[in-house]
């Protein structure tokens, strides 16, 4: 059954990863600022609001693109990222389970076996944690997350691995590391 990882444990785990909280009490993680971010972008289309110098960083992903950005994301894990995903609000959950997706979040942590009433009043982002042998769980809410969000992000973190992942509400899924072999791997990956 998939955990709720309270989230002072989160910012030390992603801390010792040598990855920095972005935004206070967020899921928004990044490598530290004195560390050389590498980023890969997967997009659902040409977007104008993303600048050129990203826009340069990603490739289109084809359709159906909810489900290919989640195979991707799942290929990934399978195959370089092994161990425990964590799926966090870029914002907090009691913003994204009141006012910003309710609707549409509640169900769907609710059929992942997550106990979303535990998190509604949480104004932090503590990691709803999987493993692997969640990962039919794991993938069915991250497309749910690609195909219902509006106006907000997710974020995804393995607590062994030095990356983070937005899951971007313009269906889009962008990867930031400072390791250049993880870096590289993601690059690779292909449906």
């Amino acid at each position: 059954m998939p955990q709720i990882v309270d989230y002072p444990i989160v910012v030390e785990r992603m801390t010792a990863l040598d990855m920095k909280c972005l935004y206070y009490n967020s899921g928004a993680f990044g490598p530290t600022y004195h560390r050389a971010t590498k980023v890969v972008g997967w997009i659902g289309g040409e977007d104008p609001t993303i600048r050129p110098e990203a826009r340069a960083l990603a490739r289109i992903v084809a359709p159906p693109v909810e489900q290919n950005l989640t195979r991707l994301v799942e290929l990934a894990w399978n195959t370089i990222l092994p161990g425990p995903i964590w799926f966090m609000p870029k914002s907090h959950w009691a913003f994204e389970l009141d006012f910003g997706n309710h609707a549409w979040l509640s169900p769907a942590l609710e059929a992942a076996k997550v106990d979303w009433k535990a998190l509604a009043p949480r104004t932090n982002a503590s990691a709803v944690e999987f493993d692997a042998s969640e990962s039919n769980a794991a993938v069915n809410l991250l497309q749910a997350i690609l195909t219902h969000l509006a106006g907000s992000d997710f974020a995804l973190a393995w607590p062994s691995w030095p990356v983070a992942c937005t899951v971007h509400h313009h269906k889009q899924v962008w990867w930031m590391t400072a390791d250049a072999a993880l870096h590289t791997r993601l690059q690779e990956i292909h449906l």
